[in-house]
């Protein structure tokens, strides 16, 4: 099965809550939407008494990510902390999100989702930095467990970040560090989750940023329970190449499809290019990048992919990439039904005369033209006879 969504709410669409933005990925034909966590607001404070005895997920207008005891209330997130009542003296952690303002919100989004069958995927905040200060390092981790969170109220199925940059030595020792960061984050998430959100590693088309495919591909690998994204434009930036030809992604392709246990997650845009990494991302028709070939990849194979557009059109070209795909699908079916062509049925030719006599006998090459025949002049009549006519005439 394909899917074909964008990656935020529809820019057409007239309301902007979350739910709007479901509800009009659906009447436009989509099938799948990727949800933007990108502004994080959190705020850590003490229980109020009217709170004490309920449950966190209960309190309305609150987005509640964790309580625990003042001196662990920067902890990670639990799932037991978050369905026990709340006790006197917790500290709760609340975030203020524009999508969503408690947990009713979220599940009332999920159940609508599920109604219009709509895949959803959630993208953590991009700016992510391992490498920096201790605090830079702690608010890092905590966005993506954040993130897991959110996915996990509103039933998505994915959590997808960055990693962000390389640290300031060896690249081989900043990759070994950040597997192990995402070993902890995925271990956690799973639990949390109960498998039910995975954390989906999305590459970078800047050479300064882990993320080229071979990292990506390795580090999916070695970290059980995540998942790679194929962003095409990313790699088509790391790796200075448009993908022409099919015979050039499909490589590619059937090294995600391998690396990944169930419907592979696919990021498309058009992109332009700019020194050795990526300067934007752009609309499909002005990239450099085209989806036709993918598309006809999709096509001829069965493939079960959930493909985003992460293009500033979002849901116009979201539908355009639908589009060229529906068109190579009925490229293939009128190839492989095509009725078989007619024969036609030859006359058998005449057997040869035995004794071929031509009509006319070929002329000899030197022969000379044939003269015209002279007509015969016409008699003239006898002189009595021509006076006879002229006294009649007078």
């Amino acid at each position: 099965m394909i899917r074909f969504g964008p990656a935020g709410i529809p820019l057409s669409c007239k309301g902007r809550t979350l739910r709007d933005g479901i509800a009009d990925v659906h009447h436009l034909g989509l099938t799948a939407m990727e949800v933007q966590f990108i502004k994080v607001n959190p705020l850590t404070r003490l229980a109020l008494d009217e709170e004490v005895g309920k449950l966190p997920r209960d309190l309305p207008l609150q987005l509640v990510m964790n309580v625990g005891s003042p001196d662990h209330q920067g902890g990670a997130p639990s799932l037991s902390a978050l369905t026990s009542p709340i006790k006197r003296r917790d500290s709760l952690t609340t975030l203020t999100w524009s999508l969503a303002k408690d947990a009713a919100d979220l599940g009332q989004t999920k159940a609508l989702a599920r109604a219009l069958d709509a895949d959803l995927t959630l993208h953590a905040p991009y700016y992510v930095d391992f490498f920096g200060s201790s605090d830079a390092r702690e608010q890092s981790t905590r966005q993506i467990q954040w993130a897991g969170v959110l996915a996990q109220g509103l039933g998505a199925r994915l959590a997808v970040t960055h990693l962000g940059f390389y640290g300031g030595g060896e690249r081989a020792d900043s990759i070994q560090e950040l597997t192990e960061i995402v070993t902890d984050l995925s271990n956690w998430l799973k639990q949390f989750s109960r498998g039910a959100v995975r954390l989906a590693i999305e590459p970078s088309g800047h050479p300064d940023v882990f993320g080229s495919r071979e990292e990506i591909l390795e580090l999916v690998h070695r970290v059980r329970g995540t998942v790679p994204v194929l962003n095409l434009p990313h790699l088509a930036a790391r790796e200075r190449r448009s993908f022409e030809e099919p015979e050039q992604l499909e490589p590619i392709l059937k090294e995600f499809v391998a690396a990944t246990d169930g419907p592979l997650y696919l990021n498309f845009s058009g992109v332009e290019f700019y020194g050795s990494g990526e300067f934007r991302l752009t609309p499909i028709k002005r990239g450099l990048v085209r989806f036709d070939p993918l598309a006809e990849i999709l096509a001829e194979r069965d493939y079960d992919v959930t493909v985003i557009s992460s293009s500033p059109l979002l849901e116009h070209d979201a539908m355009y990439m639908k589009l060229l795909y529906e068109r190579a699908l009925t490229r293939r079916w009128a190839k492989l039904h095509a009725p078989p062509l007619a024969k036609v049925a030859k006359k058998p030719a005449p057997p040869p005369a035995a004794h071929p006599r031509p009509s006319h006998p070929p002329k000899p090459a030197h022969a000379k033209p044939a003269r015209p025949v002279p007509r015969p002049a016409r008699p003239r009549p006898h002189r009595k006879e021509a006076h006879r006519h002229a006294g009649r005439r007078r």
